[in-house]
């Protein structure tokens, strides 16, 4: 179960109408109801579940406006289907978050005079500049309240997280927490600021090795923090969430504070004029908007440990490298177990993402799930982000292709890994569509790029095959993961959209291209690759890098038509299975690794 479907319960009219009540006694026409906490995280704690609690909706991405006579959710494409499952569309018209935002809408809906709430922690700068414009447009007001008029009528909203922080240990994250300060410090000098306020808890994670338990899946601690640039830090965390002795762990230049202390320290950086880094992308409004006004200069950048954390150390991609090998034993024994059962029948999706979880709560240092497990059977594994419920689980039935998206947090590394599979015998139509995506995943795992290639001018790469035949997928090829932290890290990402991040060595990326048939099957092969140093050949006037694969588990032989690879991609095949099998057969049973030497023949 996800924090939403906790809160979310039924969302009838009357919260729809209790909303509009309140919003009138404020003197407000509308306001604005993003999927989003302070820290703009892709997981939110049930009190910061709005959106679910008002529509339904328990999607990872979306918003909702409210206005006197009309309201609207705003959805991607992931969610079209799961939007009208969840939400009364007579009462929220639904809208596609991509084609036709927010904004625009508003600045179709509004009329002159109108007056539009919004939350400041809950949208950046840069959301609320262009909420403001659209308000302008059409003669409406944004308005900035002081507190959250949902909130007031949400009467039983669930109090914030209080999970305790844990010191996660040097020998693990490879640095120590002063050695990182000393880095962020020196970026910042270099860069002549004074300061960096981080509102990512992911950052404040990496810069001072602790993991936390406030959202689900990511073991994050929601708080905030300042650096300075004396390499002193200010972590701003309730302080029930810090048993003894962690204080004394992180040291004399981390001065703990509760966080309503956050506006007197950002008021003090605008009455020293200090010069202060803020995420464009990710600092909230209030935020930004607070230095401001105290006379702070500010400096809207990129998060200053962005990118140190997601260049793993050589400890973090060993202990990575650990992580999937036990990842990879829980898969395969999962497979093993599922060529067995399914036979008999009696397995559906519910089933088998249970059945995996329980394999993965076997392995040393399991800490959780890094992702709700996508098992989707037949025509459920078209749907990129589907989710199984009590309605919508099917039977693996043969003849159909099942696909599984799932992952795993441990205290040493995070995984994530898709794999396809038949249930009986596959048509020939799935069997060339799936060899088609595992050539561009083959593509891409065995790309060599010059220093500086960014992971966009690599995603055709993985496309290239399905191009060539009329086909495509409407998702990125590949996102960024961290060290026991979030499955999906930032800054760098392989996608046909705009990245200007280079891929350097130690960043660990997904490459998983796909293929969907709406109302079929759905094929994705998703393995977790890290970025690496390769030997440059006589001659060579660039510095080379390519990738090492870190994910252990065979892709489906059923499924594969050799005769569409060429000697290049069936000798990479061959030989990863070869690699499956020399480092996982060891941790498993004598069944699953009988399956695995069937599993990893060559072709």
């Amino acid at each position: 179960m996800t924090n939403a479907d906790a809160i979310a319960g039924p969302a009838g009219p009357e919260r729809l109408d209790a909303l509009r009540t309140e919003l009138a006694r404020r003197g407000l026409s509308g306001f604005m109801v993003p999927r989003a906490d302070e820290h703009q995280g892709e997981y939110v704690p049930p009190s910061a579940q709005r959106l679910a609690w008002l529509t339904g909706f328990t999607g990872s991405a979306g918003a909702a406006v409210v206005l006197r006579d009309c309201a609207a959710i705003f959805v991607d494409g992931r969610y079209t289907l799961q939007v009208q499952a969840e939400v009364d569309c007579a009462r929220f018209q639904v809208r596609h978050l991509i084609e036709q935002p927010p904004a625009r809408w508003l600045g179709e809906t509004l009329a002159a005079g109108d007056r539009l709430g919004i939350d400041p922690w809950l949208h950046t700068a840069d959301q609320v500049e262009t909420l403001k414009n659209a308000c302008e447009r059409c003669g409406a007001e944004l308005v900035v309240c002081a507190d959250n008029p949902l909130d007031a009528v949400w009467l039983d909203r669930p109090p914030p997280p209080l999970a305790p922080v844990e010191v996660w240990p040097d020998a693990v994250a490879g640095r120590g927490a002063a050695d990182k300060l000393a880095e962020i410090a020196g970026a910042l000098a270099a860069d002549r600021l004074d300061a960096a306020v981080l509102t990512s808890p992911e950052s404040v994670a990496w810069l001072l090795n602790l993991r936390g338990g406030d959202v689900a899946y990511t073991p994050l601690p929601l708080s905030f923090a300042i650096v300075h640039r004396d390499g002193s830090v200010d972590l701003f965390i309730d302080g029930r969430k810090v048993p003894a002795g962690v204080p004394a762990l992180l040291g004399a230049g981390v001065r703990l504070a509760q966080p309503a202390a956050l506006d007197i320290a950002l008021d003090r950086l605008g009455r020293d004029g200090k010069r202060v880094r803020v995420d464009a992308a990710m600092a909230p409004f209030r935020v930004v908007e607070r230095l401001r006004r105290s006379g702070a200069r500010v400096d809207r950048g990129s998060d200053p440990c962005a990118l140190p954390r997601a260049c793993k150390n050589a400890i973090e991609l060993e202990g990575s490298r650990a992580a999937h090998r036990r990842d990879g034993a829980a898969m395969v024994r999962f497979l093993a177990w599922l060529a067995a059962e399914v036979k008999g029948g009696g397995v559906d999706e519910l089933t088998a993402a249970a059945r995996l979880e329980a394999f993965r709560r076997d392995g040393e240092h399991f800490r959780g799930l890094s992702f709700p497990t996508i098992s989707g059977a037949g025509a459920n594994g078209a749907i990129v982000h589907y989710h199984s419920t009590a309605a919508t689980n099917r039977p693996l039935a043969p003849g159909e292709l099942y696909l599984v998206d799932s992952g795993a947090q441990y205290l040493d590394g995070t995984t994530d890994v898709t794999r396809t599979v038949a249930i009986g015998a596959p048509g020939d139509e799935e069997r060339r569509r799936f060899t088609l995506v595992l050539k561009g995943h083959i593509a891409l795992a065995a790309a060599v790029f010059p220093a500086g290639t960014t992971g966009s001018q690599l995603d055709v790469l993985a496309r290239r095959a399905l191009w060539a035949e009329g086909l495509d997928y409407d998702h990125g090829t590949g996102h960024g993961v961290g060290a026991f932290l979030s499955v999906h890290e930032g800054p760098q990402r392989i996608s046909k959209v705009g990245n200007s991040v280079a891929l350097r060595p130690g960043m660990i990326v997904s490459d998983e291209p796909g293929y969907y048939k709406a109302g079929a099957y759905g094929i994705r092969i998703e393995n977790l690759i890290a970025v690496t140093d390769v030997p440059a050949p006589p001659g060579a006037e660039r510095p080379l890098r390519g990738f090492e694969i870190l994910t252990l588990v065979p892709i489906d032989r059923t499924l594969i038509d050799p005769g569409l690879l060429d000697a290049g991609e069936l000798a990479w095949l061959n030989a990863y299975h070869a690699r499956i099998a020399a480092e996982i057969a060891p941790s498993v049973e004598p069944a699953a690794r009988h399956w695995l030497e069937a599993a990893t023949r060559p072709l």
